[in-house]
């Protein structure tokens, strides 16, 4: 398993949770019984490039904390190179990361590594569009976090 790390915010703390994420990812794809060689890029960039991303792509005038693109909507037909499955690319706002440590009464750590794990998820096929898939993708979120990182 791969993940590509692009830092357009030019943020050297971003580096630090390389391995949570890939152990995030490793620990997703046991729960979800997703087996595979798993390939995603996670690019940590500016409120201001994340705003512009939504404008374009969303039609969002505004920025967000995190942005997934999957490559498929159906991992069934995911895109391979060599036998490495490549999911797509999760947009993370580090400001946000912060932001909402602070908001939320956690640790930095824990609000990087929960945004990643959102995107993750999205880039799986979960969202939360309504009550019933919010409530069975923030349970995930929950059941791969909790024993990694705490609150």
């Amino acid at each position: 398993m791969e993940i590509i790390f692009i830092n357009e915010a030019k943020d050297p703390m971003m580096y630090r949770f390389k391995k949570d994420y890939q152990a995030i990812l490793e620990k997703t794809c046991e729960i979800l019984d997703r087996p595979g060689n798993w390939s995603l890029s996670v690019i940590y960039v500016t409120p201001e490039r994340i705003h512009e991303i939504n404008r374009m792509y969303r039609n969002i005038d505004r920025a967000t904390d995190v942005i997934s693109f999957a490559l498929q909507d159906d991992l069934d037909d995911a895109y391979t190179q060599e036998d490495q499955y490549e999911l797509g690319d999760i947009f993370i706002n580090v400001d946000a990361i912060r932001l909402q440590a602070k908001e939320y009464g956690h640790s930095i750590r824990r609000e990087a590594c929960f945004l990643f794990c959102h995107g993750l998820l999205h880039l799986m096929g979960y969202d939360h569009m309504s009550p019933e898939d919010e409530k069975e993708m923030f349970g995930l979120q929950d059941v791969i976090l909790d024993e990694m990182v705490s609150r």
